[in-house]
C-alpha cells in the first residue's frame, strides 16, 4: 500500500495499470500563459467604449456635426478646386462612408442596450428581494402590532382597577360589623357640648 501511494506521488503507474497517469494541476499556482491565436480585448472596456459612442450618438451635438461634415463635403466635392475633389457629384463615397457608419453605429447601440437591459435586470431583481424584505417586515410588524394589541385587551386600565378597588371596599365596608352608637371621649365625661 505504501508502495501505491509512493508510485502515485512520483507520478508513476502502480504495478499492472494500464492507464496513463493523470496530471495533477496545482492549484495554489497559476496557469501557463497560452499563445491564443486570436486577439484577446477587455469585454467590459469594449463594452463602456460601445456605451460612450452610444450615448454620443444619441445626442444632438452628434447630428449637428454629421450634418456640418456632410454639408461640408458636399460644398468642397461641389464647388472646390476640380483637382482637390475626390468625390464627384453622385457622392459614391459619401454614401460608402455613412453606410460604414451606420453598420458599425448599429451593433455599438445595440450591445450598448444589452448591457443596459442587463443592468436594469439586476436592478430589477435587487428591487425585487427588497421589496419581499419590505412586505415581510410589514407583516412582522403588523402581527406584533396585533399581539400588542390583544395583551393590551387583557391589561388593567386605571379606570378598571378604580373601579375594582372601590367594589372591594364596598364588600369590606358590608361585611364588616356596624358597632352602636359609641360615645366619644368628651360625651363620656359628660362634658358635652
Amino acid at each position: 500500500m505504501a508502495a501505491d501511494d509512493r508510485d502515485r506521488a512520483a507520478g508513476r503507474n502502480p504495478a499492472g495499470a494500464t492507464a496513463p497517469p493523470r496530471v495533477r494541476v496545482r492549484l495554489d499556482q497559476p496557469r501557463d500563459v497560452r499563445r491564443r491565436w486570436l486577439p484577446a480585448y477587455d469585454p467590459e472596456a469594449f463594452g463602456n467604449l460601445s456605451e460612450r459612442v452610444a450615448r454620443f450618438l444619441g445626442t444632438g451635438r452628434f447630428i449637428v456635426w454629421m450634418t456640418v461634415v456632410i454639408v461640408m463635403w458636399v460644398l468642397w466635392n461641389a464647388f472646390g478646386p476640380r483637382d482637390l475633389r475626390f468625390d464627384s457629384y453622385p457622392f459614391i463615397f459619401l454614401t460608402l462612408m455613412l453606410s460604414l457608419q451606420a453598420s458599425y453605429a448599429a451593433p455599438l447601440i445595440l450591445l450598448a442596450q444589452n448591457r443596459q437591459d442587463d443592468r436594469d435586470r439586476v436592478n430589477l431583481e435587487q428591487d425585487r428581494k427588497q421589496n419581499e424584505r419590505s412586505i415581510a417586515d410589514t407583516e412582522y410588524l403588523t402581527r406584533e402590532v396585533a399581539a400588542l394589541r390583544a395583551g393590551l385587551g387583557e391589561v388593567a386600565t386605571r379606570d378598571w382597577i378604580r373601579s375594582e378597588l372601590q367594589d372591594l371596599l364596598r364588600d369590606i365596608e358590608e361585611r364588616r360589623p356596624h358597632p352602636r352608637h359609641v360615645p366619644r371621649g368628651d360625651e363620656a365625661d359628660g362634658r358635652g357640648r
